[in-house]
C-alpha cells in the first residue's frame, strides 16, 4: 500500500498568518495605540478651532486667548507628528517582519516538497508567489491594516463628536453612507476575481520569461527571437488588459467614496447653516462640525482603498496558502527503523510504479537483487523505465510497501533523510550553479579540501581540462554551466557525486555527452573508487558497461534479462542486437 502524504497545513488563507500576528503582537498593539493617540489628538483640534471662532464671533477674543489656542493647536500637531512616526515605525515594521517570515516559511516549505509538486507547478508561478503575492500580503498587513484601524476609529469618534454637537444634523449628514456600504460590497467581489486573474497572468508572464532566458541558446539557434518576442508581447497585453479591468473596479470605489463625502458636506452646509441662522448651534459649533465631517470624509474615502488592499492581500494569501497546504507525496514512517549496517544491498520485489496521469506503468513487476559493493549496469531503450528506477532508489517518488528493500529492510520503514544521505545521485539533466568549478564540485561537501576536489575531478577525467580554464578551479562557469560543454558539465556533476563519498552511487545516463573512450576510462577509474560501494550505472551505450559485474536489461518497464556481458551476448537476442547496432554506429562515426 502506498503511504499517504500528511495533510497540508492551515484551514484558511489566514491560517498561516495568525502565528506571525501573535509573534509580533506587542509591536502591532504598540503601533495601534500610537495610531489611536494620533486620532485622539486630531479630534482635539476642531474643539480648539470652535473655541477661537466662538470668541471671535462674540467679540470677546483677545490676542492672549488666540495665542493660547494657536499654541495648543501647535502642541497637538507636534504630538500628532511624534505619534505618527511611532505608528509608522511599528506597524509598517510589523508588516515587513511578517513578509520576511512568510517568505522564509514559504521557501522552507518549498524545500520540503518533492518532485511531483514541481512537475505540476511551474517555476515562474512559484517566483510570482514569492515576489508579487508576498508584496500584496505585506501591503495589506501594513498600510491596509493602518488605514482600516484608522478609518474605523476615526469614523466612530468623528460621528460621536458630531452627535455631541447636534444629533439631528449628524443623522442628516450620514444619510448617503449606506449607499457607499452597498456599492463597496458589490464591487469587492469583482475586485477579488479580477485581482486573481491579474496574479495568475503575472505568473504565466514570469514563467514565460524564465523559460525564454534559460532556453536562449536554443531560441537563437532556431532563429525564434521574433516569434518569442511576439508571444511575450501577447502575454503582456493580456496582463495589461487584466490590470485595466481591475483598475476600473478600483477606480470606481474612489469617486463613489468622494461623491458620498461631498454629498454629506452639501447636506451639512444646507441644514447646518439653517441651524446657525436659527441660533440652534453657534458658528463655532458649525465650523467644528464641518471639521469633524472632514475627518469623517477620510474613512469614507478609505473604504475603497482598504477594500482594494485587503482583497488583494486575501487573494494573494489564498494563492500562497495553496502552496503552503501542499504536502510532499513522500513522508517519514511513524516509527522509522535505523538504517541497517553493512554495504548497501538492493532488493526489488515485484516493483510496480505509475506516473500520475499515465495509463501505462513505468515499471511493471521488476524483481532482482544487487549485492552490496557490486557495479551493475542498466540498459534499455528510451522509456523502458531506467530513469524511473533511479528516481525511486533516490527516494524522489513514493513506492508501495514491499517493493524496494535496502539491506533487507523495506525502504518505507526507513527515514527519508537516512536513505537520501546514503545515495549519491547523478541525474540525466545535470544542474550546475553560477559559481566556481570548485564550488560546484564541493556543493554537497562544503568541508572538502582542494586536494579532495581535485581527486574527484581526476576520477572523472576532467582535472586537466579544469586546469586549462582561465582561473582553474576558481573559474566561474556561468548560469547552469553555460560556459562549459555538455561533457564537461556531466563530468563535473559526477565529480560532485563522487566527493559525497556515499555507499550507493547512481549514475543515470549522465555521461551521454562524453565520447565512448572517455566514458570507458571514467567507468574503469570508478572501479578503484567503488570497492566498498554499490554502483548502478545507466547508459544507452553498452560498450562502457562490459566490465560490470552484471548488466540488467529493461524493456517497457519490465526486467527482460540480466547477466554479464558475455552471457547476455550468448543468451539475449535483444541485447545482442543492441550491442551490434551500437558497434556499427561507432565504427561509422570513426570513419
Amino acid at each position: 500500500m502506498t503511504r499517504n502524504a500528511p495533510e497540508g497545513r492551515g484551514v484558511s488563507p489566514l491560517g498561516f498568518v495568525r502565528p506571525l500576528v501573535r509573534k509580533y503582537s506587542p509591536r502591532l498593539v504598540g503601533g495601534l495605540l500610537a495610531l489611536l493617540a494620533v486620532d485622539l489628538l486630531q479630534l482635539g483640534i476642531p474643539r480648539l478651532v470652535k473655541r477661537a471662532v466662538d470668541l471671535l464671533s462674540h467679540g470677546t477674543a483677545s490676542q492672549l486667548a488666540l495665542a493660547q489656542s494657536g499654541l495648543a493647536i501647535f502642541l497637538l500637531a507636534l504630538g500628532i507628528a511624534g505619534c505618527r512616526f511611532v505608528w509608522r515605525y511599528l506597524i509598517l515594521g510589523f508588516s515587513r517582519l511578517v513578509e520576511r517570515d512568510l517568505r522564509n516559511d514559504f521557501f522552507r516549505h518549498l524545500l520540503t516538497l518533492d518532485r511531483p509538486f514541481f512537475q505540476k507547478k511551474p517555476v515562474g508561478a512559484i517566483m510570482a508567489l514569492a515576489t508579487n503575492d508576498l508584496a500584496a500580503v505585506q501591503l495589506a498587513g501594513g498600510m491596509g491594516l493602518v488605514a482600516c484601524a484608522d478609518a474605523a476609529f476615526m469614523g466612530i469618534a468623528a460621528l460621536a463628536c458630531m452627535a455631541y454637537i447636534n444629533p439631528h444634523l449628524t443623522l442628516i449628514a450620514v444619510i448617503p453612507m449606506p449607499l457607499l456600504a452597498l456599492i463597496t460590497r458589490v464591487l469587492s467581489a469583482r475586485l477579488h476575481r479580477r485581482f486573481l486573474k491579474v496574479q495568475e497572468q503575472f505568473s504565466r508572464l514570469t514563467e514565460f520569461a524564465r523559460s525564454t532566458i534559460t532556453s536562449i541558446r536554443l531560441l537563437k539557434a532556431y532563429t525564434q527571437e521574433g516569434p518569442q518576442a511576439e508571444s511575450f508581447n501577447r502575454l503582456g497585453r493580456q496582463y495589461q488588459q487584466d490590470n485595466i479591468r481591475l483598475a476600473m473596479v478600483h477606480g470606481t470605489l474612489f469617486p463613489i467614496s468622494g461623491l458620498v463625502g461631498n454629498t454629506s458636506l452639501v447636506l451639512t452646509i444646507f441644514f447646518g447653516g439653517r441651524l446657525v441662522i436659527g441660533g440652534t448651534i453657534t458658528v463655532g459649533d458649525f465650523v467644528a462640525f464641518i471639521s469633524y465631517l472632514y475627518l469623517l470624509t477620510w474613512p469614507m474615502m478609505a473604504v475603497g482603498w482598504v477594500t482594494n488592499l485587503f482583497q488583494r492581500g486575501l487573494t494573494s494569501m489564498g494563492r500562497l496558502d495553496e502552496v503552503m497546504k501542499a504536502a510532499p507525496t513522500l513522508a517519514d514512517p511513524a516509527h522509522a527503523v535505523p538504517f541497517p549496517a553493512g554495504q548497501t544491498g538492493i532488493t526489488l520485489c515485484n516493483l510496480h510504479f505509475h506516473y500520475e496521469g499515465q495509463e501505462q506503468p513505468a515499471l511493471a513487476g521488476v524483481s532482482c537483487a544487487i549485492r552490496g559493493g557490486e557495479i551493475v549496469g542498466l540498459v534499455g531503450r528510451s522509456g523502458s523505465g531506467k530513469s524511473t528506477l533511479c528516481h525511486l532508489l533516490a527516494r524522489q517518488y513514493p513506492v508501495e510497501d514491499g517493493g524496494i528493500f535496502l539491506n533487507g529492510v523495506d525502504i518505507n520503514r526507513l527515514s527519508l533523510a537516512e536513505v537520501r544521505a546514503r545515495v549519491a545521485y547523478v541525474p540525466q539533466d545535470v544542474l550546475l550553479f553560477s559559481d566556481t568549478v570548485a564550488a560546484n564540485i564541493g556543493f554537497g561537501n562544503p568541508e572538502a579540501s582542494q586536494e579532495q576536489i581535485e581527486a574527484a575531478a581526476r576520477i572523472c577525467r576532467i582535472h586537466k581540462e579544469i586546469l586549462g580554464f582561465s582561473e582553474g578551479y576558481q573559474t566561474r562557469i556561468g548560469e547552469r554551466g553555460v560556459k562549459l560543454s555538455g561533457g564537461q558539465r556531466q563530468r563535473i556533476a559526477l565529480a560532485r557525486a563522487i566527493l559525497l563519498d556515499r555507499p550507493l552511487l547512481i549514475i543515470d545516463d549522465s555521461l551521454s555527452a562524453v565520447d565512448l573512450e572517455t566514458e570507458q576510462e571514467i567507468i574503469s577509474g570508478l572501479a578503484a573508487y567503488l570497492p566498498a560501494r554499490t554502483c548502478l550505472i545507466v547508459s544507452h551505450r553498452i560498450a562502457p558497461l562490459r566490465d560490470a559485474v552484471r548488466i540488467m536489461v529493461l524493456e517497457e518497464g519490465r526486467l527482460l534479462t540480466q547477466g554479464n556481458h558475455a552471457e547476455l551476448l550468448a543468451t539475449s537476442p535483444f541485447y545482442r542486437t543492441m550491442y551490434h547496432q551500437q558497434q556499427m554506429l561507432h565504427r561509422e562515426k570513426r570513419l
